[in-house]
């Protein structure tokens, strides 16, 4: 049975009116049938593909979770550097640093333990045995009220199943994906400018993934925080593949070759060694069911048109008029995230919560049942 995890966002209501706020929701997709499929690949050499359905996920994630791990991460995204917005900015080469540096944006998403099974059950066979295989890919996704604004959504890739088995190795497939440059963090300023294709072309949404595993051997051997493998995903989106609402949308049908390549591979997770004794007081060997977190590099990029730069002057002027005080700018970042065990769903919800330290207030984060972390300059 295949169940999406899924992260619970708090509302924000508390954060400043003026701050850009960018929440996004990462789903650890898991898949207790996935055993089964790789068990029957040792019996038939013929491969067949796969669809990941965003559709069907958001149903059944709507019927509740049985079990399951949540990470969230919201970021306001706001490049603070002091050329973002220049008072005096009046020569071109300060106006071309300004808009080059909002034609990036770049985020994290990392979970903030580790998660404790990436197989179903413990095995006696060995570290590497893929019996029980349950982690099935991952998503992502950022709404805008309750409109998608983002979602992207890879599983495991059923074609190459026998890589599993013969490799111990697997790849990802991306199956469903809708962005929207429109929808984009991008330009990335505290300035009220939306995006314009007259101003801004080339927009590229990339993702770099990362699984990471710590695991102890036979001889008593910690292996801490190896990297396992990583995936990079790069979506160029033109005005051209945009439907009306300015969405590029993709769905990927049943045995098609994907349109967009997931790049890399990745080893499945080491099972760590425990010993014991059973009921006749016999050591023996067994293997757990593999520790792992993941670490997604998320990142937007575009250029400046030729017609943005002639038209710089008339820009610089506009932005003179929209700029911000000068506080919000030079604001210190805090940090502040939670984990924590929902026993009604089954699984455990993580927080992380990026806002102007003087905006999360004491009484904030005694509500919302979250921890300081740090309190990072940005």
């Amino acid at each position: 049975m295949k169940k999406i995890l899924f992260s619970l966002i708090l509302p924000l209501a508390f954060l400043h009116a003026t701050a850009q706020q960018v929440e996004y929701q990462t789903f650890i997709y898991t898949d207790d049938d996935l055993a089964q499929e790789i068990a029957r690949q040792y019996e038939e050499e013929n491969t067949r593909g796969y669809l990941g359905d965003l559709f069907n996920a958001s149903k059944e994630s709507a019927k509740g979770i049985a079990s399951g791990y949540v990470t969230s991460f919201i970021d306001l995204g706001v490049n603070a550097i002091a050329s973002l917005v220049t008072r005096n900015a009046r020569q071109k080469e300060e106006w071309e640093k300004t808009v080059q540096a909002e034609n990036q944006y770049q985020t994290t998403i990392s979970t903030v333990s580790e998660l404790n099974d990436f197989y179903k059950e413990t095995s006696f066979e060995g570290a590497m045995d893929p019996k029980g295989m349950r982690f099935d890919g991952i998503g992502c996704l950022r709404k805008e009220g309750r409109d998608t604004a983002f979602y992207l959504s890879c599983h495991i890739d059923r074609s190459k199943i026998s890589r599993i088995i013969k490799h111990s190795k697997f790849e990802l497939v991306l199956d469903t994906l809708i962005v929207s440059p429109l929808h984009s963090n991008l330009p990335n300023t505290p300035l009220d400018l939306p995006f314009s294709f007259d101003e801004r072309k080339n927009f590229t949404l990339s993702m770099n993934i990362r699984l990471i595993s710590s695991w102890m051997n036979e001889v008593v051997q910690l292996q801490k925080d190896q990297e396992l493998g990583a995936f990079t995903i790069t979506i160029p989106v033109s005005p051209e593949q945009l439907d009306k609402r300015g969405y590029l949308r993709y769905v990927r049908a049943e045995g098609e070759t994907p349109r967009y390549e997931v790049v890399g591979e990745s080893f499945i997770v080491p099972r760590s060694f425990m010993g014991y004794r059973d009921e006749n007081d016999q050591y023996r060997s067994s293997w757990g069911t593999g520790e792992y977190k993941l670490d997604i590099e998320l990142r937007e990029t575009c250029d400046v048109t030729d017609q943005y730069r002639t038209n710089w002057k008339q820009d610089r002027k506009r932005r003179k008029k929209m700029q911000p005080k000068e506080g919000l700018l030079n604001t210190t970042w805090q940090v502040i995230s939670s984990q924590k065990w929902d026993e009604l769903t089954r699984s455990w919800v993580i927080t992380t919560l990026q806002a102007p330290a003087g905006i999360i207030t004491q009484d904030v984060i005694d509500k919302l049942g979250l921890e300081p972390e740090a309190a990072p300059g940005r």
